[in-house]
């Protein structure tokens, strides 16, 4: 194979010397000036990654690569975080683009051979889940409405090998699910509620795993508009929660773990309507629980505290849910970690901690202190939808914990799901956030470790 010249200035200069013939299944060493040699511990994985994606960044014309392990002197581990970053970093969304041959990379496929290379295919399966949540998340409003997102996540269902149920209005409204409806008062278009389902025969868990994720397909803030058009143009992002359950769901029945999954996800927009849900209503949820609505850009935390609650009738193993659900969290963490919170088990919580760090989706764990519990309780209703501004994200995870009766861990994933730079392999916009992370705990689990 021919190395493009573009290549070849590249490893020049990270590696300051001439490089007149590489072979990729031949010495790879020079990728030492990026990446330090050694263990493959999650530091030097991430640097890894973010080399293969400055390969395929700076080679735009780069169709394949092959790169035989053991030739290169590199782990196994290694190897394949090269390969996630060259893959992952090559991702375009370039739907509505005219002209793609000016915005879209070329590389096609990635290689391995040696000890370790059988972990690439259920890499390129995770990669292409990660990609068709991207998508999700960048698709805007006018292209993808709560019944269209359903649509999506069938067509997923029936790729991958998962069920998927499709609840409408009216079947919201027999369930009295008051949260969802709440917050689709305002919109013209209807809501739905979505059930995925993987149970294959060899199941290892006899209680299903649930994972929730909030399907705000777009969010106004309602009539508590939020204040700028800065902070609304990035809002087609607020579903970002139920695109990374999708693209879990994805990539456990496409590898076909032996794990029963159930996915649960609430989906509307949030308008101003002239219908809409005002400051000071008190609605009640699918749970029979009251709540005084003081702020309706707190709007998550009613369509989830529905989902959570419905989750009741499975007896789960574990549930887990994810939203963008708090300026806090962002604004706490930054784009650099998510936030984690819960009543699961420490031994889960560092598992999945662990998972977090092997695959770079950091966590930082919020404490849940009875008081932030506190602060959600109502004076004229059961709940208020809002707390205090101090400790924002951990007074939202408690108003949710109260709708649970199981282990149970919240991801506030508000900083980490759409960028507005790239970032390495996370490009701007959409990033997929979630599915690495719980598709790593879950194989961990799948495999008794």
């Amino acid at each position: 194979m021919q190395i493009p010249e573009e290549l070849k200035s590249y490893f020049k200069q990270k590696a300051g010397s001439e490089v007149s013939s590489i072979s990729y299944q031949g010495s790879f060493g020079i990728l030492y000036a990026e990446c330090i040699s050694g263990e493959s511990n999650s530091t030097n994985l991430e640097k890894w990654r973010k080399a293969g994606n400055k390969i395929t960044g700076s080679c735009n014309q780069l169709k394949e690569i092959a790169l035989d392990i053991q030739n290169a002197g590199i782990s196994a581990a290694q190897a394949l975080a090269f390969a996630e970053g060259a893959v992952l970093g090559n991702y375009k969304f370039d739907k509505y683009v005219k002209d793609k041959t000016s915005k879209a990379n070329t590389l096609k496929d990635f290689n391995l051979s040696g000890d370790g290379s059988d972990g690439l295919k259920d890499l390129k399966l995770l990669c292409e889940a990660v990609y068709k949540t991207r998508d999700l998340v960048n698709e805007p409003v006018n292209q993808l409405n709560a019944e269209q997102l359903s649509e999506k996540f069938t067509a997923m269902g029936k790729e991958s090998g998962f069920s998927v149920e499709v609840w409408n209005k009216s079947k919201i409204e027999s369930q009295k699910m008051g949260g969802i409806l709440a917050v689709n008062a305002g919109s013209q278009q209807p809501p739905t509620f979505n059930i995925m389902e993987y149970k294959p025969a060899h199941a290892k868990n006899e209680k299903p795993i649930v994972l929730v994720g909030k399907g705000v397909v777009f969010d106004t803030g309602g009539l508590s508009l939020k204040p700028t058009p800065q902070s609304m143009d990035q809002m087609k992002c607020d579903m970002a929660g139920s695109a990374a359950v999708a693209g879990i769901m994805y990539a456990v029945a496409k590898s076909a773990l032996p794990l029963w999954m159930i996915a649960l996800v609430p989906a509307t927009d949030n308008r101003p309507g002239e219908n809409a849900t005002c400051p000071g209503d008190i609605i009640t949820m699918y749970d029979g629980t009251t709540v005084e609505v003081l702020n309706t850009d707190a709007e998550g935390r009613l369509v989830l505290a529905d989902a959570l609650a419905f989750a009741k009738k499975y007896e789960p193993e574990l549930v887990m849910d994810f939203a963008t659900l708090t300026g806090a969290a962002m604004r706490a963490l930054g784009a650099y970690g998510s936030a984690l919170m819960g009543n699961a088990d420490e031994a889960i919580k560092n598992e999945i901690k662990e998972a977090g760090d092997k695959v770079y989706e950091r966590l930082a764990e919020l404490p849940l202190w009875e008081e932030y519990f506190e602060d959600t309780k109502g004076e004229i209703s059961d709940l208020k939808n809002l707390g205090k501004s101090e400790g924002g994200a951990q007074s939202a995870a408690m108003f949710l914990r109260y709708f649970t009766d199981y282990p149970w861990l919240h991801f506030d994933i508000a900083g980490t799901a759409f960028l507005t730079g790239n970032d390495a392999y996370r490009p701007k916009g959409g990033t997929g956030v979630g599915v690495r992370l719980i598709f790593e705990f879950l194989k961990q689990r799948a495999n008794g470790q």
